[in-house]
């Protein structure tokens, strides 16, 4: 967090061209409420952009330049592909419709007024990363996102400065090391002040640092640990010092301190830990889709609504599927105590799915279409790899796009020990990662007798699925709305199904199953089998009912 920024979301002017354009149009076709992606109803617009078409958005804005400070466009997300420009000159491009970037204006910008442009290609299609996207929304599928989706945002910043903060909080003991990414090559140390509240706890000495980073570390005296029953997290303020201590930079954030583990109890059987006490993770499949936004929230209240009512029913974890939300969400996941399991999303070329079968197979992919899969997996982590509530990775689900498992597993173990590896949720299973992960519907199970999975957490990824429409709250009124199993005949029959399952999930947990993931929160699209309406008007069992029946299992 830095003091000043301008946020860029609006009415920006938009165009549809063939994609064969490759100059900025002339005429515009009208205007377009960013952050929201051409699809949606809330960006005013809600049309269809076909693969062999490109979207190009245009907006003027003013800037007061400052000597000795650069000028930093960032963009939260846009799917897929993208070029921007800056008075008429490129200033670069970004592959990759899930994660934020950043580009240097600084050469193109000017006092005064200036001209932004985006040009954007969003094929839907092939090896691109794009989760539940779909050209023909049907089932599990839903309507494409294409543009700009997540904020975009403008900052001035120092020649060298501050680009990323990680933080290492794993030791209980509270030693905390801070390693900052640095804008430019040269001889930096960093000063830290944590503050819990008011009151400085811990302050740092000076450490030198490599080029182009800089490390330090420090001791936080008893330090208060996060969980999800007590989130706790200290505020810290980190300034870029040079060899004569000067401040060049000073940013804000926050870290908490956890850790995240596994431990075998007196039956045999692997169990989830924090802090060294076993947790038994049940939360949702949360996918984040918004009837009027798309992949889009509304708003940071309608983000953060979503939250507080898992959090009030009593759930403890939320699996983040097959999409990344925008920053807010995992603060407010920190802040209010959610633990989350976070998906990669994926694509569609597939082996065959054999779930937890013996001998499965992995899809063939080309080298290059595997190293864009590595870059985004890369990417997604550096962005996220300091969140607190954020305790396993997902790389696979259902066998979607699901290729080169075992190097992509052994990478992902290595890349961030601080974390568990689901590295196929549902299947195909291979012997990698820490979870081994049934898919069960509508009910929970898994194969318990199966020997290969003695060594690995086992854990019910997705069960449930419960549907129950709500008239006047579909998003259509027709055959395509669905549950799994068939649909009950009442309201008290639905209800009576969770029960089930959650009775069933219990009697799993007894016999060795370490967690469990309700699909799901809300319903989306033609799938009504949501806690709650997909407007969020409805909710389907009140949350102090869902906390009672999930007592059992979580302890609350």
């Amino acid at each position: 967090e830095r003091s000043s920024w301008s946020c860029l979301n609006g009415l920006w002017e938009y165009a549809v061209t063939d994609n064969s354009v490759t100059t900025i149009p002339s005429n515009w076709s009208g205007k377009i409420l960013v952050p929201f992606c051409l699809e949606s109803r809330l960006s005013g617009v809600q049309r269809n952009l076909h693969p062999d078409q490109v979207l190009w958005y245009h907006r003027s804005f003013d800037v007061t330049l400052t000597p000795g400070l650069r000028t930093i466009l960032n963009f939260e997300a846009v799917d897929y592909r993208c070029e921007v420009f800056v008075n008429g000159q490129s200033i670069g491009t970004h592959v990759g419709g899930n994660l934020p970037f950043s580009l240097d204006a600084s050469k193109a910008i000017k006092s005064g007024a200036n001209e932004l442009v985006v040009r954007v290609e969003d094929s839907t299609d092939g090896a691109q990363l794009r989760g539940k996207q779909h050209l023909r929304p049907h089932g599990i599928w839903y309507t494409r996102v294409s543009g700009i989706w997540q904020t975009v945002w403008m900052e001035q910043v120092p020649e060298a400065s501050i680009e990323d903060l990680n933080f290492e909080t794993r030791s209980l003991n509270g030693e905390v090391q801070i390693t900052a990414a640095i804008s430019q090559p040269g001889e930096y140390r960093l000063r830290c002040i944590v503050q819990d509240g008011p009151t400085a706890t811990a302050a740092s000495r000076p450490s030198s640092g490599t080029k182009p980073s800089a490390s330090v570390r420090f001791d936080v005296k008893n330090p208060k640990l996060w969980s999800p029953d007590s989130p706790h997290l200290y505020q810290i303020t980190v300034e870029l010092l040079d060899t004569q201590d000067k401040v060049l930079d000073s940013v804000k954030s926050y870290f908490g301190i956890r850790q995240v583990g596994r431990h075998k109890d007196e039956a045999g059987h692997w169990r989830l830990t924090l802090n060294s006490k076993t947790i038994f993770h049940l939360g949702p499949l949360d996918q984040g889709w918004w009837p009027d936004g798309l992949l889009t929230p509304p708003s940071d209240q309608a983000l953060l609504s979503d939250i507080e009512f898992l959090k009030a029913a009593g759930f403890n974890m939320i699996r983040k599927h097959i999409k990344v939300e925008p920053r807010r969400f995992y603060y407010h996941c920190d802040r209010l105590g959610m633990l989350v399991w976070q998906d990669q999303p994926s694509c569609l070329i597939n082996p065959p799915w054999t779930r937890m079968a013996p001998n499965p197979t992995d899809a063939v992919w080309s080298d290059a279409d595997h190293a864009q899969y590595m870059s985004e997996l890369d990417g997604l982590i550096t962005h996220l790899e300091d969140a607190p509530s954020i305790v396993m990775w997902v790389p696979f689900n259902e066998a979607w796009g699901q290729h080169r498992t075992m190097e992509v597993g052994t990478w992902l173990v290595k890349r961030d020990p601080s974390r568990l590896v689901n590295v196929a949720s549902g299947g195909n299973f291979w012997p990698v990662g820490d979870v081994a992960d049934e898919h069960s519907y509508p009910h929970p199970n898994f194969p318990l007798q199966d020997a290969r999975f003695k060594d690995y957490i086992q854990v019910v990824g997705e069960f449930g699925g419960h549907g129950w429409p709500v008239p006047d709250h579909l998003w259509a009124n027709s055959d395509r709305n669905w549950g799994y199993g068939d649909l009950p005949k009442s309201l008290e029959e639905y209800q009576a199904r969770y029960r089930e399952s959650m009775t069933r999930l219990e009697t799993l947990r007894h016999q060795g199953i370490a967690a469990g993931v309700y699909t799901q929160t809300t319903d989306v699209e033609g799938e009504i089998n949501g806690l709650m309406t997909y407007d969020r008007k409805v909710i389907k069992i009140p949350a102090e009912d869902l906390r009672k029946i999930h007592a059992p299992l979580t302890g609350q």
